[in-house]
């Protein structure tokens, strides 16, 4: 048990949720003699379920804050059919499409960001009216009715990656990327190694190192093999693409940056990241711009999937990315939460819905488990915490220290921020 301890770097439970997704998929995959682990699956998988992980990288911030937002899906139905007309009768390039789209979502998470930041509305209240309002939006534009959309447009959502060059057996593209994410990771790792020794810091046995990468290119090539090996004409889908570089992107600033610095401490406690200097209104504005900017990117994406926009589009969106976010070992509270468990928690809602399909599972069956799965996830990390134990997604929020303050702590850096507020920034 140590020895795992020191591979996976902290408490096993903190694995939880990615336990759970390989354990479903093993057992899905048993239960339906084979089909959800093939390639063909998997594509469909991801593309199917790709706007929901947008959703929920946005969506983990807002709950971070200590907010949430009702409004995505009719944001995303809104966005989605104001592009689709503009295309259509206007004769706009593709790609003019998406900009007009992401500009929208912009103006609409901007209208509903000043409410909440400066108007002191909660954003339960304010994305709720959002969620009417751009509903009605949706079907006042398009007349309820379904417009297409172009081809090239259809790339985004519903495109995989070209072939080229010579005959491997595997997408070429794919299998660079694939080559390309291993040589990262082992990087990643070698560096991370050289720099706690750079600091005399405690560094893990050689043998942790080494085990860590040959399980990182295990998994890397294998995934490399079944999205590479699939029906000819398909590869690694564009909405995989795009999802992978969205969450290096917001990753990098939820951990990385000050902002992101910033949005874990008025989650912790805004009282006390106003004291240090956090400009709290700002924080809550650019949260809720954001999501709808993704919700708006979100929608561009299923639109390009189901080659048109329709009325119906968004229905229960907000409820699917909520559910992944508190899956993935967001906390009620605020104040806790990651894009890479949001992503865990969705990929493991999207893994039920696609196994209880295959198993010919009716709606009402999956809506239920779906629903028994939520509550089991949140429960046992609300009774691990009050056991005083870590989360058992705590490893994701390391980085965070405000995530992890405990109410002393919280205390000392009250006190700290007031009697000397410069040292806190």
């Amino acid at each position: 048990m140590g020895a795992l301890k020191d591979l996976f770097g902290g408490s096993l439970r903190q694995f939880g949720m990615l336990f759970v997704l390989v354990g479903l998929a093993i057992f899905f995959n048993l239960m339906t003699g084979g089909l959800v682990i093939t390639p063909t699956n998997m594509m469909n998988l991801l593309n199917g379920n790709s706007y929901v992980l947008v959703l929920a990288i946005g969506m983990v911030m807002v709950i971070v804050i200590g907010h949430i937002d009702l409004s995505v899906g009719s944001v995303a139905a809104f966005v989605g059919i104001v592009v689709a007309i503009a295309m259509r009768d206007w004769g706009i390039p593709w790609w003019a499409g998406i900009l007009l789209g992401l500009a929208i979502g912009a103006v609409c998470g901007a209208i509903q960001g000043f409410w909440v930041a400066y108007m002191g509305i909660p954003g339960f209240i304010v994305t709720l009216a959002g969620y009417m309002f751009f509903r009605g939006a949706n079907q006042f534009v398009g007349k309820s009715l379904t417009v297409p959309v172009p081809k090239d447009f259809q790339f985004l959502g519903n495109g995989y990656l070209p072939e080229w060059g010579p005959n491997t057996g595997l997408n070429n593209s794919t299998l660079l990327l694939g080559l390309i994410t291993i040589a990262v990771l082992v990087w990643l790792q070698l560096r991370s190694r050289r720099a706690l020794v750079k600091i005399n810091a405690e560094v893990p046995p050689f043998w942790v190192t080494m085990t860590r990468i040959v399980l990182m290119v295990i998994v890397v090539g294998w995934l490399t093999y079944m999205f590479g090996s699939g029906r000819p004409g398909t590869s690694f889908p564009v909405p995989g693409l795009v999802l992978v570089v969205l969450v290096i992107i917001y990753s990098f600033i939820t951990q990385r940056t000050v902002t992101g610095r910033h949005i874990y401490a008025v989650g912790g406690n805004r009282l006390a990241a106003e004291l240090s200097g956090v400009n709290t209104r700002k924080i809550y504005f650019l949260v809720m711009l954001n999501m709808s900017v993704l919700s708006a990117f979100a929608g561009i994406m299923f639109v390009g999937r189901s080659t048109a926009s329709g009325p119906f589009d968004g229905v229960g969106w907000e409820l699917d990315a909520i559910a992944a976010v508190f899956i993935g070992g967001a906390a009620v509270s605020g104040g806790v939460g990651t894009v890479i468990g949001s992503i865990i928690g969705g990929l493991v809602m999207a893994v039920l819905n696609n196994g209880l399909q295959l198993m010919s599972a009716g709606s009402d069956v999956t809506q239920m488990i779906k629903g028994a799965v939520l509550l089991a996830a949140v429960a046992l990390d609300v009774w691990q915490k009050r056991q005083g134990q870590a989360s058992i997604t705590g490893l994701f929020s390391r980085g965070n220290k405000v995530a992890e303050t405990t109410p002393t702590e919280t205390a000392i850096l009250e006190e700290e921020a007031v009697t000397n507020p410069g040292d806190l920034r």
